[in-house]
């Protein structure tokens, strides 16, 4: 790998300081680094592009920050085949593999082409108003369908393919992929899914029946979900970033993207020590 884009979040406290290192470590692997403008402020030997232009003219992405920076890429990079390593200098920073001490020894596994690869299922979502697509979206994490400000329950009627699975009295549901799957679903009681599970998950936001429970579906198939009855406007929201609102009658299609995300990884990456480290998992103490 020879060129990189570096995007950061440059709120975070630590930002200028790790892109301090980055930049002499850059220097010192000959590596060809592209940013966008935010970041570049405090990366002045990097080449500033608009945020439309940079994947087009790089191998790979480094994204420094934490969730919310990697799905934000993820998102931008919209079906582009470009490599993603995350750097973690947010706090929980679940879906970046490098902390920020390994941020030199990720930087040396790209330009050395030594790493491993996760491919990411992503979510193709369509919104459907009196039979007409009036929006799309791709989310790596999940689509999560609300009540928004409203204290009225829903009834949401959910299809698995041709089939109807059921009608979900409740205060939403949540359609997860396998890497979302440790998100919002696992709040809401849902099951962790390993990343290369072919499967989405649907859980429950606070269901009003005892029986309903948090269902995995192959991810060969179309999720639709219908508002069949709201007393108010719901709220869509994809990845918790993007967000639209929605009225009754409304259909939500959920399917799998043919272009997935492409994790860039550390090679001694193991996703269960993730689980243990992150999820603060302990066994039986001797």
């Amino acid at each position: 790998m020879k060129t990189l884009a570096v995007i950061a979040n440059c709120g975070k406290p630590r930002a200028a300081d790790v892109l301090r290192r980055l930049s002499n470590k850059a220097v010192a692997l000959e590596l060809e680094i592209y940013t966008d403008e935010a970041t570049a402020e405090h990366f002045k030997q990097a080449k500033a592009v608009s945020s439309s232009e940079i994947f087009d003219l790089v191998d790979g992405v480094m994204a420094l920050g934490g969730d919310g920076t990697m799905l934000r890429v993820a998102r931008a990079l919209n079906g582009r085949p470009n490599l993603l390593m995350g750097v973690n200098i947010g706090s929980l920073g679940f879906l970046t593999s490098v902390t920020e001490d390994e941020m030199e020894t990720g930087l040396e596994c790209l330009a050395q082409d030594k790493f491993l690869i996760s491919h990411r299922a992503v979510a193709n979502i369509r919104v459907e108003r009196q039979g007409e697509n009036i929006a799309t979206y791709r989310g790596l994490n999940d689509v999560v369908v609300s009540r928004g400000p409203s204290s009225r329950v829903v009834t949401l009627d959910v299809f698995v393919g041709k089939d109807k699975g059921t009608s979900y009295v409740c205060d939403g549901l949540i359609v997860s992929t396998p890497t979302g799957s440790t998100g919002h679903s696992l709040s809401a009681g849902g099951p962790i899914l390993t990343p290369d599970t072919a499967a989405f998950v649907l859980s429950l936001i606070c269901p009003h029946t005892l029986s309903s429970r948090p269902l995995v579906v192959p991810d060969q198939s179309e999720i639709a979900i219908k508002v069949a009855e709201s007393s108010g406007e719901l709220l869509l929201s994809v990845d918790g970033q993007v967000d639209r609102k929605l009225a009754q009658g409304d259909s939500i299609r959920v399917t799998r993207s043919p272009k997935d995300v492409r994790f860039a990884l550390l090679p001694d990456y193991n996703y269960y020590a993730v689980l243990r480290q992150k999820l603060h998992w302990r066994g039986k103490s001797v």
